[in-house]
């Protein structure tokens, strides 16, 4: 269709709203005459809200509403933008000025008949995010916030309420006013009829004049107080727009619980991949946020997450989604110490150097060469161990439990790994640079020195266990113990950096029901997580609580659609033919829930290559925001944690491990020994990680996992990428 049709269509569809919209306004106002004993303001806005229900909502009136101002809530209105509970108040003020506001009693009794309906529909598994109070004043123009409640003017209530992003379906929308009418007598259905002119009235409405008297004794009605044209213009908004997914707005009744429960004390949410835990703590941010004055902080350790956990917040709950602050952890605690007034001098490449300086002059010779001769394993051991648990004395490392590694180190082996540490910070302090470490000792330091007001009202922090201990004990420090202010989310299993350590550790105690575990799968289908599971099958694991957990762990599922393709290719070009074969067979519009994952950065480059040299858009994982963009999300194992796609490409997936599938690869026969000879802690440790950050990149799949093997070199790793 070229651009003038398509103006002249919706020149049409404008044409055709308003005059559905004219003959809806003159029914609804008829109906709302009927409501004698309040005002007229009152009256316009009821009409409105009237309008609403020829147009697929549902309104239940308090069937005490006289205009007196004592009920908490006038009106519960259901319909595709969520519930919206409503308290219609007389203007005559400007609205501008604070005498205008409303008094604190009606705003406490407008909350508690939120709450109240919020109660009502968490069995239906509705989230708190989809139920809004609002307070309307007759005869003003007014948009503003007091607080969760939104105020709004009477010219303004029926446009905001039809440009609502849609929530809910038609279906959905009989259900919960159909529900709410049941669990809240005190409301009874009021909808305009537009066939008659005489409706019946509500079942306590007070008994009406009829349409001719009542005509005769109070003005027709108005277009200069009914906004014709905003509430075109909205309807027009609204009915371009699709329904968003249904995860904001409907949870499993027991995450609804979680949402709002009140914690006594910082609290975690744990379970298995595919369970729902960023979705509930996103709902538990926005949750928070109506619920109290202060700021929200949502943590994370990678920094792409922020991103798209913000534009999805700003999807599901436009309202707070300002107050709520999404930060990687180092970026945060940058900022927070140069708000401080301490100087922070991060610079990775010349700490790098001095790390390779220090493994030259002081590492390459000791001992731990024995063990691995690679420096990685033991930069690995400061970052996460020494320094990533705050250690500052050798007698605290001697006798340190090193969670998550699997190398024995006897005193001596300690001793030499101590000596690295000091031969690395005098040559990094000689240069005058700090490592990222550096940046969360000194934030912690400073939150510790400085006990004044929490600049946070809560934390949440996401993906928990990839965090050091520094890193939570940072957290911690910003709310204490302090009733709903740490909630931590994660999950062990799903852990994709070396290292670990116990809550305990942090001092932090998650007694009873405030460490909650999921245990329904809402992601992956059957064949996709077991071709999941497979790879971690024999990999237990400690958890935060330093509860030992089996590799394989039983989950309910309720999705049921997903399938394993598996594709191996001769060699690396063979392998990406078909792999990009399988990438142009997907349905048109598919590669904008679409990933391609890697377990490096080489092999990122590699990918990148291949896809824009055949004409595939490419969108890189750490500019993704979470938006629709029609182009395959290309990015590492590590970036895609906490993300999840319909279709997901992992190809070579097997090539990082040395023989076999990955199952195999682990140390030949899980005997800890390949072809006869014993596998070094290390390397055992190296591919249980590798099986882990695998494991995270398989369960990103909802609809489609394809996995590409090549045969050719894998036993030398010479094709690997």
């Amino acid at each position: 269709m070229g651009a003038g049709g398509a103006v002249s269509q919706r020149a049409q569809e404008a044409r055709r709203q308003e005059r559905l919209l004219r003959e809806q306004w003159q029914a609804a106002r008829r109906q709302a005459l009927r409501w004698d004993t309040v005002g007229e303001g009152e009256r316009r806005v009821l009409a409105q809200l009237l309008v609403l229900t020829a147009r697929g909502w549902r309104l239940l009136v308090d069937r005490q509403w006289s205009g007196t101002r004592t009920a908490d809530a006038d009106m519960l209105l259901v319909g595709p933008g969520g519930v919206f509970v409503i308290h219609v108040t007389a203007g005559g003020g400007s609205g501008d000025g604070p005498e205008d506001w409303p008094g604190d009693g009606r705003a406490t009794g407008l909350l508690a008949a939120t709450k109240a309906a919020e109660r009502a529909v968490a069995s239906l598994g509705m989230s708190p995010v989809a139920v809004q109070p609002l307070m309307v004043f007759a005869g003003q123009r007014r948009d503003a916030n007091l607080g969760r409640i939104r105020l709004l003017g009477e010219h303004e209530i029926g446009p905001v309420l039809l440009s609502q992003r849609h929530r809910l379906r038609v279906e959905s929308v009989r259900a919960i006013a159909d529900h709410l009418e049941r669990v809240l007598p005190d409301h009874a259905g009021a909808a305009v009829d537009l066939q008659t002119t005489t409706a019946p009235a509500p079942a306590s409405a007070p008994a009406p004049a009829t349409a001719t008297e009542s005509e005769g004794h109070r003005p027709g009605p108005s277009d200069g107080l009914f906004d014709l044209e905003g509430l075109r213009d909205a309807a027009l908004k609204g009915a371009m727009q699709a329904p968003i997914e249904q995860w904001m707005t409907f949870l499993h009744p027991d995450q609804v619980a979680l949402v709002r429960r009140n914690w006594s004390g910082p609290a975690r949410i744990s379970g298995p991949a595919g369970t729902g835990k960023t979705v509930v703590a996103l709902h538990r941010a926005a949750h928070l946020a109506r619920r109290t004055t202060g700021r929200i902080l949502y943590v994370t350790f990678a920094n792409n997450l922020p991103r798209v956990q913000s534009t999805f917040l700003r999807t599901m709950a436009p309202a707070v989604a300002d107050r709520v602050d999404f930060r990687s952890l180092h970026s945060w605690a940058q900022e927070f110490l140069q708000e401080r007034g301490i100087p922070v001098r991060l610079h990775g490449d010349k700490a790098e150097t001095a790390f390779s300086l220090a493994w030259k002059n002081v590492g390459r010779a000791s001992r731990l060469a024995e063990l691995d001769p690679a420096p990685t394993y033991w930069h690995e051991e400061i970052d996460y161990v020494i320094k990533g648990r705050g250690l500052t004395r050798f007698e605290e490392y001697a006798t340190l439990p090193r969670r998550r590694r699997k190398a024995s180190l006897h005193r001596a082996h300690r001793q030499s790994v101590w000596e690295l540490y000091e031969a690395y910070e005098a040559l990094r302090a000689e240069r005058g640079v700090h490592d990222f470490n550096d940046v969360l000792s000194l934030a912690l330091a400073e939150a510790s020195r400085r006990r004044e007001q929490p600049p946070y009202a809560a934390v949440i922090v996401d993906e928990v266990q990839d965090l050091t201990l520094v890193g939570v004990r940072l957290l911690h420090a910003l709310v204490g113990d302090a009733p709903n202010g740490l909630l931590l989310v994660g999950d062990g299993q799903q852990t994709v950096y070396p290292g670990g350590f116990r809550l305990t550790d942090a001092g932090i105690d998650i007694r009873g029901d405030r460490g909650q575990v999921l245990r329904t799968n809402y992601r992956n289908s059957k064949q996709i997580l077991d071709a999941a599971l497979t790879v971690v099958a024999d990999d237990a694991f400690e958890d935060l609580d330093g509860e030992r957990t089996p590799g394989r762990r039983d989950v309910d599922l309720t999705y049921h659609d997903g399938d394993v393709v598996r594709v191996t290719g001769p060699t690396v070009e063979a392998h990406d033919r078909q792999l990009l074969d399988a990438l142009r067979a997907l349905p048109e519009g598919a590669l904008a829930d679409t990933a391609l994952l890697c377990p490096s950065m080489r092999a990122i480059g590699h990918y990148q290559r291949l896809l824009t040299q055949a004409g595939l858009a490419v969108c890189q994982l750490e500019h993704y925001d979470g938006r629709a963009v029609d182009a395959v999300k290309l990015g590492t194992y590590r970036r895609a944690k906490g993300l999840e796609f319909k279709n997901v490409f992992l190809p070579q997936h097997d090539a990082v491990f040395a023989n076999g599938t990955p199952a195999e690869a682990a140390g030949g026969t899980r005997g800890g020994t390949r072809g006869g000879t014993e596998t070094p802690q290390t390397v055992r440790e190296r591919e249980e990680l590798r099986r882990s950050q695998l494991f995270v990149a398989m369960t990103r799949a909802r609809d489609l996992l394809w996995l590409g093997s090549v045969t050719t070199g894998r036993g030398s790793g010479q094709d690997a990428l």
